[in-house]
């Protein structure tokens, strides 16, 4: 079977009512939850994967996948309206959504978010198509030593580019490198920074960082400044679509967007949360004014969404080619065809050609879905913002302590994120950047895991991040993004005594 006969097999199959109930089905309850703060796309599908036992492996597929990307969509809509991330995903979506909404453009923030979702997911399923063989030899190419060297130069350069303070974004990430060093080390077991809080035994709850820094620090801002509270726009067609320059500027940070998220979606241990800071920074560095970023440029929505969308879509390669999930949400998926005694790898091409290419398809069919089922609720969710503040924030917040409660249970998680909220709104008038100690946290672990793996591999040896073709490239690349901060920081200096 051909590519071209095998996607057109695939259509017919996700197009037949049964598979097509499935599919809405997904996509309504991932926006759904994506859009109250905290739930997440994990936890419904984990509540979904006993339901997938009655109906066949195909539709739970379809379904748990519809789940997936439409958490995406609906993540960020919380994130543009309220700056509360709906999902972790999203939490960089509100640095440039939020402004644009207090600036009376919530509709068009929504629209470029929907839009740039649904191209990022044309551009993950074309290279899934196109690209699947390639992309999982690629994947496997990659060994502990590139992971870590990978994820250092994403880090670096998210601290140093366009940013108007290097020191004060070195000390986010390295706050957030440091936050993620909290819990059991995997390793020796040693607990670290746990102050006998069994609480802290698997480290501090990812959602109530993201929920603390960006939603309960959102809040004590409105609460304390009325005037912050001024959005009250009422949305009509026209209102939702893009200017001329802004539609000018959109091509550009979703075709990066959606290549990067497609890359980097299909590496094992990175995921779509990686995707849209990694497509975030990469705009700040290819933009000509940086520094409207954070303020409401448009390009710091589209690059984002794009890439976390195409990253959802092609984070299924390493898992239905490999057998190998790329994050905890693809370990479910991977869990829900084990349920159903199929066994992923490189035969599944050929021994269930109807669920590879249904799927392939209904990612194509359920994100048209998700555009035309949300384009007429964009005037809906920003009528929340006519909403008087005063009887908004405590359904925020009691939504809040539910999402971030759901995930494990724990009071103290609720506390975190209410102290987290408080140090997140102090850390915004000293100007730190929240989002950057949001990266290192998540990369922290990543690096630290990679780069104790490779330095086994190579018995105590750092040269074998020089020994490595692709490692060393990421060294040299990191090594290059130092000196020209350096250079920049000397100049900056130097201008200023002249001045």
């Amino acid at each position: 079977m051909t590519t071209w006969e095998g996607l057109m097999h695939g259509i017919g199959f996700a197009l037949q009512p049964g598979v097509l109930v499935y599919c809405v089905l997904g996509v309504v309850l991932g926006t759904f939850v994506g859009v109250l703060p905290g739930i997440g796309a994990m936890a419904a599908i984990s509540l979904l994967l006993p339901i997938t036992y009655y109906i066949t492996p195909e539709a739970a597929l379809i379904m748990l996948a519809g789940v997936y990307y439409g958490a995406q969509y609906g993540g960020s809509v919380a994130s543009i309206l309220m700056r509360l991330p709906g999902t972790p995903q999203s939490a960089v979506t509100s640095l440039d959504g939020y402004p644009l909404a207090r600036e009376g453009r919530a509709g068009v923030a929504l629209f470029t978010a929907m839009a740039s979702s649904f191209a990022g997911s044309l551009i993950g399923i074309a290279v899934l198509v196109t690209l699947a063989g390639w992309l999982s030899r690629a994947a496997t190419a990659f060994g502990a030593a590139d992971y870590a060297a990978m994820m250092i130069l994403g880090l670096v350069a998210a601290s140093t580019i366009g940013s108007t303070s290097p020191v004060k974004s070195f000390a986010m990430v390295v706050l957030g490198l440091l936050l993620g060093c909290v819990g059991t080390d995997v390793n020796s077991g040693v607990q670290r920074f746990t102050f006998g809080r069994t609480e802290l035994l698997d480290g501090i709850n990812l959602v109530a960082l993201a929920m603390g820094l960006f939603g309960v620090a959102e809040l004590i801002a409105n609460v304390r400044d009325p005037d912050r509270q001024g959005v009250t726009e009422r949305i009509g067609l026209r209102g939702l679509m893009p200017r001329r320059d802004d539609l000018r500027r959109l091509p550009g940070p979703i075709l990066r967007g959606g290549a990067l998220g497609s890359f980097f979606g299909a590496l094992p241990g990175t995921g779509s949360t990686l995707s849209s800071f990694l497509a975030y920074a990469l705009e700040r560095r290819v933009s000509r004014r940086p520094e409207r970023f954070g303020k409401g440029a448009i390009e710091g929505v589209s690059a984002p969404e794009a890439a976390n969308n195409a990253a959802a879509i092609s984070a299924f390669v390493p898992t239905l080619t490999l057998g190998i999930p790329g994050d905890p949400i693809m370990a479910l998926m991977l869990g829900a065809l084990v349920i159903h005694g199929i066994q992923p790898g490189p035969l599944m091409l050929e021994a269930r050609p109807e669920m590879f290419w249904g799927l392939v398809a209904s990612f194509g069919i359920g994100n048209l879905l998700l555009l035309i089922l949300n384009l007429p609720l964009i005037g809906i969710w920003v009528s929340m913002l006519r909403i008087p503040f005063r009887w908004l924030y405590p359904a925020i917040l009691v939504f809040l302590c539910l999402g971030v409660y759901s995930v494990r249970g724990l009071t103290f998680d609720i506390l975190a994120v209410a102290a987290i909220g408080l140090a997140g709104y102090l850390l915004a008038l000293a100007r730190f950047s929240p989002a950057l100690l949001l990266l290192g946290f998540v990369l922290g672990p990543l690096i630290e895991t990679n780069l104790r793996r490779a330095m086994l591999i190579g018995r105590g040896d750092p040269m074998i991040f020089l020994e490595r073709p692709i490692a060393a490239g990421f060294v040299l690349a990191t090594a290059g993004l130092l000196v020209l901060a350096l250079w920049q920081a000397w100049r900056r200096r130097a201008a200023r005594r002249r001045g």
